[in-house]
Order: structure tokens, then C-alpha cells, then sequence
């Protein structure tokens, strides 16, 4: 037994260490191992392996493991795990040389090397390969003894070591330990297997103190001072959930992998925070594949995505890059891969782990392709695909802070003596409750799921030499703070954790099988604003793609169909639904002043794009669309909906306390910065502090946009009349409805509340809708075709303020605007606040007269062509005039009005007309005022220029009966 054992245990283990490792003798580590114990020491990693399997554009320039140790307790493999131990393991990666001119050539050298490798590495390592003198799977007892052993495995890293450089950066991740073990249903260490009825795996991997560190090192390549970490000492628990269906199976059905992390503490210096967005810019690019490292195929989409501007932010290109192609004539949608070609990256890499674990699809597909070759099971493509596997993952944070830090290099006493960094804090992010959920079934379903409980912006110490938030000022947390959203973990609770293996009511931890909602259908019902808000509270994204077979089921396997046949049409859809709760905004001198001196820090630097903006350009290889292709066009276009809500808002600008602004906008607006000494006020805190505020019940944003524009356009473009079903998808769409809008003064008071609000304009709604042409080059022989088009609705909008209202307002603006003496504030008298300010049940001494201006019904149109603009415009009613308030002494509101129309001026003789208010007839009144201009173009299409000139001003007044139909001349028409 130990000896069969012993045939396939030690090649399984030697599989591993041999395929990364250099310079290995075979038979000395399966000696070792056949002793029990292996400790390998000071090895060189197979760099070139790494690179052709993970398949990015990255260079290994080191890769070393101190020690290593495999502990195989043959006599007790049935209760004890096999321990793999990686002592020092330290990997230095470099962004491949030219890699972002490969990407622009459409031809990499990682793509080249994986091409040419794509045979060798395309399918995961087979676990028949590891045991050469039998290819078949040991029977009965020893099977299961076997499949024990592998699911107990335990990994141990100890001082792992990855550092990524590029240009001046250096990026250092270490992590202290790292161990991987199965658990029970408890999540405590165990030995275990999966066994009916439940046919589950657990396993638990743990990080404990894990750094980051980001550093610039010089032209010599050294770093002369070293920055505070990113990230210290930070420890998280991930926990894997496997769900077989049966006892045989090879892969799991459903997959769940979750992260959990207590607290999340990031620091950010100045000189740190343009390399941490250059980092940034990196993982996007990759994510995008707009640097080298990918299939050429691959290269070839991502190209053509940007060519024509199609691919927007989120996480939708990436998923729906693999859609099936519908229309194969016009490409209307891009074609998806072979399974062999989807397994290539590193995506396939990290999976290629998980077969020792759990098995492989290749095994299942060779032993049915050996019963097919002895006759077992006939050669039917659809009988042998195996289903995809339901995969969640999710990230979880208790509390996390982003404190963002100024630093001052400081000298020692000694002349010799080296420099020293000191940093101090500046501003700080803080959040609770972060959830962040993926989850993904092949390709015909992806979700992701994104939310906040709470989170908040304060500011801390001081700022550019004023000294505003110190401790022997005393000034309250209310006073820093200047961003929050949501609620708190205290009201709240724990709902971030829902449904996730971290939370004790979860189906997994309580031995029931969890239900997923994969219908695109069930999921809007079930996913809505309020159940999102009511998870969370602050903020809540929820990103949604589906494709779908003509049909209507979303989970048949493409792969399996066959490639002989018509290709069936394919439906996608992308949606993303944005809702931010209430939220409140408070912009003082202290929070603007800090916003921007982070903004010119992250304008620092010199670095290059990853990527040039490309020119559209469109391919018309392939001649006019079909009838078939048309039909199928008008019934079903795919598009990238993108819906943005925000709840509560209340938006408070501060007059400014203090005034640095002429040194930070020159930088932020491209110039350089100037070296003349910045005259630094003594901060005084102005109480109480005058504030502007704007408040909005709702605004609801809505962005469409076709997710495959280039194709679309060349489909429609090529028609001579095509529908307006087929125009309308052509183009962007945006609406914008705005509710409850309303500005006015307040004041912000000793202990940071602010007083209510004293409206100057009283609420009111707004819509705006517009729409863009895509690929507007290909567009500019049709004249007939509108490429923008513009319409805005203002119901009603009333701006009124009393002088001393007025001159606060002058005052706030100036305090912005105009360079004050030595930064320090304008004085207002106390008299003008009194005013402006008044406390209730106190009796004024004088009437103060508010000027009010009102307009109605007012409609703005817009329209491009390519050769003529149009814009036309209706203003139903305008009323300008100066309101005394009336008193509870029998004194009643006086109305002395300036300008007011449509108006009755039948009575314009009598002295009581001056001092009514006076309203139009009926709802019926025609509009004030109609007008619509048109500006020819100049260009090869635009003939009599002068006729198509036109500017008309109708004044409409009572008797204008005539204008009613005047005003239906709208641009549309023009």
C-alpha cells in the first residue's frame, strides 16, 4: 500500500516543485520524499516559466526561494495533512520593455512568446501526467485515500517578498505568513474530505501582517529616503467554500472565495501619491489590455474597442469582449473564443493550482474521450461539456482610513549627518462597512456589487504653514469634518456581511446550499435602490451583464454548439445602477485648500501615458447590410446603461477664513510654480462663518450609449433611409432630472451646526436631455442626420435677496476671488449679520424690500448637423419686482413690479395697476417670448447659405392670438 501510495503521492508533489524550480535532481527529491521530510535550500525559480504562463508584461529580473520544506507523514496520511512549507521567498518584477509600443504595433513580445508557446502551455497541468507508468487513477480504497490526502494539503509561506519597479518607483509587498489549511464546518483546523449528503471543502488562508511600500529611488536606482508604508502590518482571513454535486465530480458547482479585513489603514505622502495613481493607471491598463501581455486576438479587440471609443469605465468590457457574434457579416457583436484559447493568462495560471486540489476538467474529458475510443459513449460534443461553475468572491472591510500626508525634509545637527523625512497629516478618509461581491457564471452572467455603510472626510493639523487645526484651538470634530455619507456601523449593524461567509446566518454556515439569483429578470426585482440603500446607506453600485441565446436561456454552453450550424443570435446587456445616499458637503477654507494641494501633489510628476488616444476609424471591408442582418438589428441592440441617483444632498461653501488660492491654481491650471515666499496668515476662526448652501431632494442621471458602436455604425450608416429605431440606437443618450433643487444663506455656528436655511432660490425642478452621434467622422456626409441634439425644461425658477442678503453673497464671493491682505478674511460688520441672520420671535426695526425675479415654462432646444446649428427657445412668463413684507399690525406685503409679462394692460391707465400682482389670463396664455435661430456651416454640402439664414424675435402680448401657432415652429422641424 505504502508503495502505491508512495508511485502517485511523491509524483504529484514533484510536479509542483520541478515545474518552477531550476537545477533539481529527480531522483534525489523523490529519495528525500520517500524519507518524509525534504528541506531544499537557496533555490532559483524558473523565471521564464512564470512569464509564458502568466502571460503579462511584466519581466521577472529575480526570483529566489531561501527554503524549502515538504512534509509527507506517509505512515498517517488519513488523518495528517501533508505540510509544504516556503521559507524567504523573494520575486522582483519590471514592466517588459516596450511593452506599451508593442501594444500600439498590435504585436508584443509576450504576445509572440505566448503565441508560440500556446500549444505547450494552453491546458492546465493533468494530474494522469504525474504518475508516467500508469495513467489510470488508482481504484476504490485508494482513490479516496488519495483525493483525502489532496484536499488536506496545507501551504505555508513564511516572509514572502514581491517588489514591482518601473521608472523611479518601487513598489514592496511583504507579507510576514501565509497559511492555507482545510477547516471543518465550524471553520476550525481540521482534517477533512467531502462526503454525502453535504459534498463541501472548506478551506481557510490566513495573512498576518502584511506591509506595503512605495518608494521613488533616484537615477542611480537607490532610494534616498524612505516613505512612510501604504499599508502596515495589516492581517486578513480568506475562506473558500467548495459545493460538489456528486461524489465524482472534478470541479466544483459553486465556488466561494471571501475576504475579511478588520481594519484597513492606508497612509499616502505627497511625494507617494503620484506613483500610487500611476499604479493605479497601471492596473486599469492591464485590466483593459491597453499594454502587452495578452492573445493577439485579444490585442486585436481591445484595439479596435479603442479605436472607437465604444469601451467606457466599469467592468463591462472585459465580459462583454467575449460576447457571440449575432451578425457575422457586419461583426455587430465580437466573436467569443475557443474554450483552449479562453484558458490562456493569468487567470488560467491560478486555476492551474486548483486541480491538485479538486481535479480537472481535462480529466473528465479524457476519460470520456477513452470510453469514446473503446466505445463506451458516443461522440457527442453536447454530452461531455461540463457545466460552468458558479463562482462568487467577495472583499469585506470592517473600518478602513486614507490619511493623506505632507512631509518636510529636516537635517541633523551634524553638517555629515544624513537628511530625514518627517510627514504630517493633512486630511483623512474614513469609511465603514465596505462590501465589495463578484459574482459570475462562464460567460452568459456576471454581477458585481459595491457598497459603503458610512464614510466621512475630516481634516487634520495644519496646512501650508496656517496653523487651522491645532490642539490649542479646540475646535470641535464637527468643524473637520467637511464630507459624510450614510450611517455609522452603530446604527446600522452588521448588513455588509449578508449572505457572506462571514456571517452566521448565511446559508453555507448553517448547512443549507445558498440560492443565486442568475436571471437578469429576477435580479432587477430582487436588486433594487432601496434594498441597496437599505444594506448599506452611503453608497451602493450594483453592475449587471447578461447574454443571452434568441431562446432565452443564459446559461447554455456556447462551446458546446456546433460550429457547422447557424450561430445563434445573442442578446447582451450591460447595466450599472450608482445610488449615493445622504450625503452633505462642506467646502471651507481648510477642506478647499487641502483638495487642492493633493491635486497639484498628484500633478508631480513626468510620467507617460500607458496608451495614446487613438482616431476613430471605421472598417468598411465588408459591404452593405443584409435583409436578415437588418431585421435582427431592429429587433435587439445591445447597449451600456449606466443610472446615477443621488439622495439628500446638501452642498455648504463656507466664506473663506483664510486665502492661499494664488499659489496652488497656477499649478492646477499647467503653470510652473513659483519659488516667492507665500505670505502665511495667522489663522483666526470666524465665528459665526457666513455659508452659502445647496440642497437637492433627488437627481436622477441616465447615460446610454451602444456597446458596440463602430459595428453598429457601419451597419446603419450603410443604409440609405434607415429607421428611426436603428438612428436612435446610434447615439448617446443622457438624461438628467434634478428635484427639489434650493440655495441659500446660512451660518455656521461655535459648535459647527449649521442654522437653517434662509432660501434665496426656493426649490424647483429641471430636466435636461441630450444625445451625442457616435463615430461623428463617419456622419459628416449625411446633413440629414443630427449629430447633437439638446432640450431643456425649467418649469418655474425664482431668484429673490434683500440688500444686505445681496452683499453677504458679495461678500462670500470675494473671499474666494480676490487676493485678500496676508490671506486673512473680510470683515463683516455685526450689524449685516444680525440682519441677514435674524433670531426667531425678534421684532425688526425695519422693513427690509426683497427684490424677486421669476420665469416660466422656459424650453431651450439645441440641434447640430453638419451643415447648419439650430437653437430655439420659449419663455412662458418673466416677472421682475421689489416685495415689502407685510406685519401682524394690519401693515399688508407691498408689490411694486418692474417687469412682468404676458400681461393684461387693459386697466395700464388706473394707479392700482402698478401695485397688483398680475397673473395671465388663463393656463392658455400664449408664451412671452418664441425664438429660433439657424447658423449655416461651411462645407462641401452647404449651398445657399444665405437663404437658410434666419433669426426670428416674436414679442407676444394680449392681442397676439396669432402667435400660438407661430410657436409651434419647433427646431426638429428647421
Amino acid at each position: 500500500m505504502d508503495n502505491m501510495l508512495e508511485s502517485y503521492v511523491t509524483p504529484l508533489l514533484m510536479s509542483y516543485v520541478n515545474k518552477y524550480i531550476k537545477n533539481l535532481k529527480p531522483s534525489d527529491l523523490q529519495l528525500s520524499l520517500w524519507g518524509g521530510d525534504v528541506v531544499l535550500s537557496k533555490l532559483d525559480l524558473k523565471l521564464d516559466v512564470l512569464e509564458q504562463e502568466l502571460k503579462l508584461p511584466f519581466t521577472f529580473m529575480s526570483g529566489h526561494i531561501h527554503e524549502l520544506r515538504i512534509h509527507v507523514p506517509w505512515t498517517k496520511l488519513g488523518s495528517e495533512p501533508v505540510v509544504i512549507t516556503i521559507n524567504t521567498m523573494e520575486c522582483i518584477l519590471k514592466l517588459r520593455d516596450g511593452a506599451q509600443d508593442d501594444y500600439e504595433s498590435g504585436s508584443s513580445s509576450t504576445s509572440r512568446s505566448a503565441s508560440d508557446s500556446t500549444k505547450a502551455v494552453s491546458k492546465p497541468r493533468r494530474l494522469q501526467q504525474t504518475a508516467p507508468n500508469d495513467p489510470d487513477l488508482p481504484p476504490g480504497y485508494v482513490q479516496s485515500l488519495i483525493r483525502r490526502v489532496v484536499n488536506n494539503v496545507n501551504i505555508v509561506v513564511n516572509n514572502l517578498i514581491l517588489k514591482y519597479v518601473e521608472d523611479d518607483i518601487v513598489l514592496s509587498v511583504n507579507i510576514t505568513s501565509a497559511e492555507c489549511y482545510t477547516v471543518d464546518d465550524m471553520w476550525e483546523r481540521a482534517f477533512m474530505d467531502f462526503t454525502a449528503p453535504e459534498l463541501v471543502l472548506r478551506k481557510v488562508i490566513n495573512f498576518a501582517d502584511c506591509t506595503v511600500c512605495l518608494d521613488k529611488r533616484n537615477a542611480s536606482g537607490k532610494i534616498e529616503f524612505y516613505q512612510d508604508p501604504l499599508l502596515y502590518k495589516c492581517s486578513f482571513r480568506t475562506r473558500l467554500h467548495f459545493t460538489y454535486d456528486n461524489i465524482n465530480s472534478k470541479i466544483p458547482s459553486v465556488i466561494k472565495l471571501q475576504t475579511m479585513v478588520e481594519s484597513l489603514k492606508l497612509s499616502i505622502t505627497d511625494q507617494q501619491l503620484p506613483m500610487f495613481i500611476r499604479i493605479l493607471q497601471l492596473i486599469i491598463a492591464l485590466y483593459y489590455g491597453e499594454i502587452g501581455g495578452h492573445k493577439e486576438s485579444e490585442a486585436q479587440e481591445s484595439a479596435h474597442v479603442r479605436e472607437t471609443g465604444t469601451s467606457s469605465p466599469g467592468l463591462d468590457v472585459d465580459m462583454e469582449s467575449q460576447g457571440t457574434s449575432q451578425y457575422s457579416n457586419t461583426g455587430l457583436y465580437m466573436q467569443s473564443d475557443s474554450p483552449e484559447e479562453e484558458d490562456q493568462g493569468w487567470m488560467s495560471w491560478a486555476w492551474s493550482f486548483v486541480p491538485a486540489i479538486i481535479g480537472t476538467e481535462e480529466e473528465s474529458e479524457e476519460g470520456l474521450d477513452q470510453q469514446r475510443e473503446t466505445g463506451g459513449i458516443p461522440n457527442s460534443p453536447q454530452q461531455h461539456t461540463p457545466k460552468d461553475p458558479i463562482v462568487s468572491i467577495g472583499f469585506y472591510c470592517t473600518k478602513a482610513s486614507v490619511t493623506f500626508k505632507l512631509t518636510e525634509t529636516q537635517s541633523e545637527s551634524s553638517y555629515y549627518s544624513p537628511q530625514k523625512v518627517k510627514s504630517r497629516e493633512v486630511l483623512c478618509l474614513e469609511q465603514q462597512g465596505i462590501t465589495i461581491e463578484v459574482l459570475m457564471m462562464g460567460e452568459p452572467f456576471f454581477n458585481c456589487q459595491i457598497g459603503f455603510v458610512g464614510c466621512r472626510a475630516l481634516c487634520l493639523k495644519s496646512i501650508m504653514g496656517v496653523r487651522d487645526f491645532e490642539e490649542n484651538l479646540n475646535r470641535s470634530e464637527e468643524h473637520a469634518v467637511f464630507f459624510r455619507c450614510g450611517d455609522s456601523l452603530s446604527s446600522k449593524g452588521m448588513t455588509y456581511l449578508t449572505n457572506s461567509l462571514f456571517d452566521y446566518r448565511s446559508p453555507e454556515n448553517n448547512g443549507v446550499r445558498a440560492e443565486f439569483v442568475l436571471d437578469a429578470a429576477t435580479h432587477k426585482e430582487t436588486y433594487t435602490e432601496i434594498a441597496g440603500m437599505q444594506r448599506f446607506g452611503a453608497f451602493y453600485m450594483d453592475y449587471l451583464y447578461t447574454m443571452e441565446t434568441s431562446s432565452g436561456k443564459g446559461s447554455q454552453d456556447f462551446s458546446a454548439l456546433n460550429t457547422e450550424e447557424v450561430v445563434p443570435s445573442v442578446q447582451e446587456t450591460s447595466m450599472k445602477r450608482l445610488v449615493v445616499g445622504p450625503l452633505d458637503i462642506r467646502l471651507h477654507s481648510s477642506a478647499v485648500h487641502r483638495i487642492l494641494k493633493m491635486i497639484t501633489c498628484a500633478m508631480d510628476h513626468e510620467y507617460e501615458p500607458y496608451c495614446k488616444p487613438q482616431r476613430e476609424m471605421i472598417e468598411e471591408n465588408h459591404g452593405p447590410a443584409t435583409p436578415e442582418e437588418i431585421s435582427s438589428l431592429e429587433e435587439f441592440i445591445p447597449n451600456r446603461l449606466t443610472c446615477l441617483t443621488l439622495l439628500q444632498v446638501s452642498f455648504t461653501v463656507s466664506m473663506a477664513e483664510f486665502n492661499l488660492l494664488h499659489t496652488l491654481m497656477p499649478v492646477i491650471m499647467g503653470c510652473k510654480a513659483t519659488l516667492r515666499p507665500v505670505s502665511v496668515p495667522v489663522f483666526q476662526p470666524v465665528c459665526p462663518l457666513p455659508s452659502v448652501q445647496f440642497q437637492v431632494e433627488r437627481v436622477n442621471i441616465e447615460h446610454s450609449v451602444p456597446m458596440y458602436a463602430a459595428e453598429l455604425v457601419s451597419a446603419v450608416g450603410s443604409l440609405t433611409q434607415p429607421s428611426d429605431n436603428l438612428l436612435h440606437h446610434c447615439y448617446a443618450h443622457l438624461y438628467l432630472k434634478v428635484f427639489g433643487f434650493q440655495a441659500g444663506l446660512t451660518c455656521q455656528d461655535s459648535t459647527g451646526a449649521l442654522l437653517p436655511l434662509i432660501p434665496i432660490i426656493p426649490s424647483f425642478s429641471t430636466a435636461l436631455y441630450g444625445k451625442l452621434i457616435q463615430m461623428p467622422t463617419y456622419w459628416s456626409k449625411r446633413s440629414s442626420v443630427p449629430t447633437t441634439e439638446i432640450i431643456f425644461e425649467l418649469p418655474h425658477f425664482t431668484v429673490q435677496a434683500t440688500r444686505a442678503q445681496t452683499i453677504l453673497l458679495q461678500s462670500i464671493c470675494q473671499s474666494w476671488t480676490h487676493s485678500t491682505i496676508r490671506g486673512s478674511p473680510l470683515t463683516l460688520s455685526e450689524s449685516l449679520l444680525n440682519e441677514v441672520y435674524k433670531a426667531p420671535g425678534v421684532k425688526s426695526l425695519g422693513l427690509s424690500p426683497t427684490l424677486e425675479g421669476s420665469v416660466q415654462n422656459l424650453e431651450l432646444k439645441f440641434c447640430s448637423r453638419a451643415t447648419v446649428k439650430c437653437a430655439s427657445g420659449t419663455v412662458g412668463a418673466v416677472k421682475v419686482c421689489a416685495r415689502t413684507p407685510g406685519s401682524g399690525e394690519g401693515v399688508k406685503e407691498k408689490l411694486v413690479p418692474l417687469i412682468q409679462g404676458p400681461s393684461d394692460t387693459k386697466e395700464l391707465h388706473l394707479s392700482r395697476w402698478l401695485n397688483e400682482s398680475r397673473k395671465p389670463e388663463s393656463l392658455l396664455a400664449p408664451d412671452l417670448l418664441v425664438f429660433s435661430l439657424m447658423i449655416p456651416q461651411q462645407g462641401d454640402d452647404c449651398r445657399n447659405s444665405e437663404d437658410q439664414k434666419e433669426v426670428k424675435i416674436v414679442k407676444e402680448d394680449e392681442g397676439d392670438g396669432e402667435v400660438g401657432a407661430d410657436s409651434q415652429k419647433h427646431w426638429i422641424h428647421l
